[in-house]
């Protein structure tokens, strides 16, 4: 039986030939742009990270984890840094060759599943940018401690996390009945059925313990975190939020 990474990646892909927005590489006026040191990355739907939270990226080894598209690891590279991304979906990591080829650096692009091991020796790096993903895992909580394993003393664990809310409603469109918490579709039948009629891939809710808790118990500091909306549709229009971006420190 197909496991649900397998079926994640897939659905990405598709998402991607049908123009994800998360998955359209930057063009070469954007990726000179941040090489003149003008730029912004998002780790939520539209809020910029602030660029204190990265400190100077020059020279730091730098982990894109679930972090393919080509759009962030093109401007962390134009900044200084010296970049793997890890990914399951093929197609987002294609967008990051294409971008290095057409720009002439230098990055190593790993075809890899976050829900197991990371294939990183301890302390390997200084910054993990981490953009909404693990909504498509069904447990979080080894992620955070895997992070905190591969980075150094001192490394910055950089993340987007959905807070639920995306979860409420059994059917989007009429609202009238709410789903049953956590949003699981390996264990909800129903649920699963939901998504695989939308083409929603395999979804997971996750409270706040498990993912601010869940880098805490891993050890991390938490240092920053601000909260995002959507960005379009009748949540955004309420200005109701929907996910949470943080910063934390390994010490």
């Amino acid at each position: 039986m197909e496991n649900y990474q397998d079926i994640n990646a897939a659905t990405i892909d598709r998402w991607i030939d049908e123009g994800w927005e998360w998955g359209r590489p930057i063009s070469h006026e954007e990726y000179a742009s941040a090489c003149n040191g003008h730029w912004d990355v998002l780790l939520t739907p539209t809020k910029p990270v602030p660029k204190e939270w990265f400190g100077d990226l020059k020279g730091k080894r730098l982990l894109g984890l679930a972090s393919g598209g080509g759009q962030q690891m093109p401007i962390f590279t134009a900044a200084g840094a010296l970049c793997t991304v890890l990914d399951y979906s093929p197609k987002q990591l294609e967008s990051e060759r294409l971008v290095a080829e057409r720009e002439g650096y230098g990055i190593n692009i790993i075809r890899g599943d976050m829900t197991k091991p990371l294939p990183f020796e301890d302390d390997s790096f200084d910054i993990i940018f981490h953009p909404v993903s693990n909504c498509y895992v069904q447990e979080v909580k080894p992620i955070f401690r895997e992070c905190f394993r591969i980075l150094k003393p001192g490394g910055i664990l950089l993340c987007g996390l959905d807070n639920g809310i995306n979860f409420l409603f059994v059917d989007e469109g009429d609202r009238s009945e709410l789903s049953f918490f956590p949003f699981d579709p390996l264990k909800n039948p129903e649920q699963r059925a939901q998504l695989e009629k939308d083409d929603d891939g395999m979804q997971f809710s996750h409270t706040m313990e498990e993912q601010i808790g869940g880098q805490l118990e891993a050890g991390f500091r938490l240092t920053h975190l601000y909260e995002d909306t959507n960005g379009e549709g009748t949540l955004h229009e309420h200005n109701i939020p929907c996910f949470l971006a943080t910063r934390a420190v390994k010490e």
